[in-house]
């Protein structure tokens, strides 16, 4: 695999796509084209954010102040992507310096889909595990399942991503496919596909486990079955935005470092 040739396809394809995320969102250019950036719906908390930009030293400060400037007069929080390739050198310490919180970093790993498929195909699930997607029968239990697991592992108040699930699934239902673990009824890991239609990129999230049922095999076969989905889709690369904890196991699947990324948020 070319890093270059496939960050550089991520960056078109991905970074600078002009389709929303979903209906009733907005992608637009601002800042005189220098920005792009998402903006969900009023009744949203989540979900804004400046995803690629193009400044220099000569304007990186006032075109950050004005993306400051318009999501403080909404009155909403809003996120700035930072990748490790951004121009200037020192995006990241002029984002924090007008307000903006970094979270942790992570790395932008790609895999061909194929090498993907290949590397998980011998994995094996131990006996008790059942995997499946979440039921459209039932789809609040799962979505409640898999927020309730997230809530367990992260010990943080994830109920938005229980809405963004079901809002995604709602709406663009080709777009997302939700894959869950469980034992004896309870989800014990959740991860879920997005297929970027109209690029070569499906990308993967998620995969949170709880701490008993780690090393059992759950997290390479999920990440197995959402790339056989993507390869029958005739996607080519699958792309994930990977913890610490997760790069190394991500590395033997295939999946290759192509940069660093970081979100950096701001609260009014």
């Amino acid at each position: 695999m070319d890093r270059d040739a496939v960050l550089r396809a991520y960056d078109e394809q991905v970074r600078r796509s002009m389709e929303p995320p979903q209906p009733g969102w907005r992608a637009e250019l601002a800042s005189e084209g220098r920005v792009l950036r998402v903006v969900a719906p009023p009744d949203q908390e989540w979900g804004n954010f400046v995803i690629w930009s193009d400044v220099d030293d000569s304007d990186a400060d006032a075109v950050i102040e004005e993306q400051v400037g318009y999501f403080r007069e909404l009155g909403r929080p809003f996120e700035w992507k930072w990748f490790g390739y951004d121009r200037p050198d020192d995006l990241r310490v002029r984002l924090e310096a007008a307000g903006l919180q970094p979270a942790a970093d992570e790395s932008l790993v790609v895999g061909q889909v194929d090498e993907v498929v290949d590397a998980c195909a011998a994995g094996l699930v131990v006996e008790g595990i059942t995997l499946r997607h979440v039921r459209t029968d039932d789809l609040d239990a799962d979505l409640a399942g898999i927020v309730a697991l997230n809530q367990k592992v992260w010990g943080e108040d994830l109920t938005w991503l229980m809405d963004e699930l079901r809002q995604g699934l709602t709406h663009s239902p080709d777009d997302l496919r939700i894959h869950v673990a469980e034992v004896g009824g309870e989800i014990v890991c959740a991860a879920w596909v997005r297929f970027h239609q109209g690029t070569e990129f499906a990308s993967l999230w998620g995969g949170s486990t709880l701490p008993q049922w780690r090393r059992k095999g759950i997290y390479r076969a999920l990440v197995g079955r959402r790339a056989v989905q993507a390869r029958d889709r005739g996607f080519r690369y699958l792309q994930v935005d990977a913890s610490d904890d997760s790069k190394p196991t991500l590395q033997r699947m295939g999946l290759r470092q192509l940069t660093t990324t970081a979100p950096f948020r701001w609260k009014p």
